[in-house]
């Protein structure tokens, strides 16, 4: 599988996003990872679907929607109908992970479950075949900035092994504390799709931060 970028917009500029959006193309993103935060399942509250929405019709690359909010199910038709392409929600905040999981992949989109970092991968035993992302978590969710935990390059792995016993194409995605300290091991470990916010907006010049990104993951 040809592994991917998707720039966390979270650290973007948003008084100038349709600019920032052009850096992320030009730069060579593949995707772009959008973090909905409701203040209840993580502290933060982020942004909602009309930003989704104006984002959409700015840009080609597709929209890869990370709901960290309670009770996902009630918001995911409005998030496929502002022009997610994927759906990713957490384990965490489902009773019913099957049938959310039915109604994602109902809508015509990309579904992907999400794991924070305690969270075991034995959970995903019986549905990971339903599913074309797994999202772990490498920092607990709710924040920008935070440091990436080392215990989690071994979850990769145990991740990607399991993914790879399934006779099903499954994309694995990893998202938090990333830079270029860790992004080779995290690579090594297994990751297909990398989700990066601060390396690239807290930097210099972020098209080049994120080509030099891609030029590490298609090593």
């Amino acid at each position: 599988m040809l592994r991917k970028l998707a720039p966390s917009i979270l650290d973007a500029d948003f008084t100038c996003l349709e600019k920032e959006l052009r850096v992320l193309e030009n730069g060579g993103a593949d995707l772009i990872h959008l973090d909905i935060m409701d203040g209840h399942f993580v502290p933060n509250i982020s942004f909602g679907a009309k930003i989704i929405e104006s984002i959409k019709s700015k840009t080609s690359l597709p929209l890869d929607v990370h709901l960290m909010v309670e009770n996902p199910a009630n918001h995911i038709k409005l998030f496929v109908e502002a022009g997610g392409d994927i759906i990713t929600i957490h384990y965490e905040t489902c009773k019913h992970l099957d049938r959310v999981i039915q109604s994602i992949v109902g809508m015509g989109v990309k579904c992907g479950i999400a794991l924070n970092p305690a969270t075991p991968l034995n959970v995903v035993e019986y549905i990971i075949n339903k599913i074309d992302i797994l999202l772990l978590m490498t920092v607990n969710p709710g924040f920008g900035g935070q440091e990436f935990i080392p215990e989690m390059i071994n979850k990769i792995t145990k991740a990607k092994e399991i993914i790879n016993s399934q006779n099903k194409l499954i994309a694995l995605e990893v998202d938090g504390g990333i830079n270029f300290n860790n992004l080779s091991q995290v690579i090594t470990a297994g990751a297909d799709i990398i989700v990066a916010g601060q390396i690239i907006f807290k930097s210099t010049n972020p098209e080049e931060t994120i080509n030099k990104i891609k030029n590490i993951l298609i090593k």
